[in-house]
């Protein structure tokens, strides 16, 4: 079976949060080479590993990792602005 290929927000989240790979990975107790693997897309996390970065963030598994390419996130946000606005009209 074919594996899927996840990609993910870590880079971004970790930029936003002026944060090492060095400093993730001990926070999340694995080695910072798996950041890199993890933010290049050379390695699928684990369930488990999944989780501990979604729990590190404080952020729902489904925004940092997707099977699909994340959207700009400036798009999204321009995205769901305007889905505000129109619930607002209603």
């Amino acid at each position: 079976m074919k594996t899927r290929k996840i990609y993910n927000r870590i880079a971004i989240l970790r930029r936003d949060r002026n944060l090492s790979r060095v400093e993730l990975a001990e926070a999340i107790g694995v080695n910072f080479q798996t950041i890199g693997y993890l933010e290049r897309q050379d390695y699928n996390p684990s369930l488990d590993l999944a989780f501990k970065i979604s729990e590190y963030f404080a952020l729902p598994l489904e925004l940092i990792f997707s099977t699909e390419i994340f959207s700009p996130l400036s798009a999204e946000l321009l995205k769901a602005q305007a889905k505000k606005g129109d619930q607002n009209e209603e």
